[in-house]
């Protein structure tokens, strides 16, 4: 028997593994500020007390909003 015909299917299942644990980790959510504006998110924002802001981010990049102007934080299903 060759062993490529064992590896394969191994790194396949390995990949796909890989993925899926990825695609569990991610929690898009929407922030929704008091000034009427919703801001879809590919995961969930971060709070950070000490500084009063929320970060989260956008286009690969880190955004910083201030905690007060944000309404809610909801996670889309």
């Amino acid at each position: 028997m060759n062993n490529t015909n064992i590896i394969r299917p191994t790194i396949a299942a390995l990949a796909l593994t890989a993925l899926a644990t990825m695609a569990a980790c991610s929690t898009p959510s929407q922030i929704h500020t008091r000034d009427g504006r919703a801001i879809p998110t590919a995961d969930k924002p971060e709070i950070d007390k000490d500084s009063g802001f929320v970060k989260y981010e956008k286009e690969g990049r880190e955004v910083m909003i201030n905690q007060s102007d944000v309404q809610a934080i909801e996670e889309i299903k």
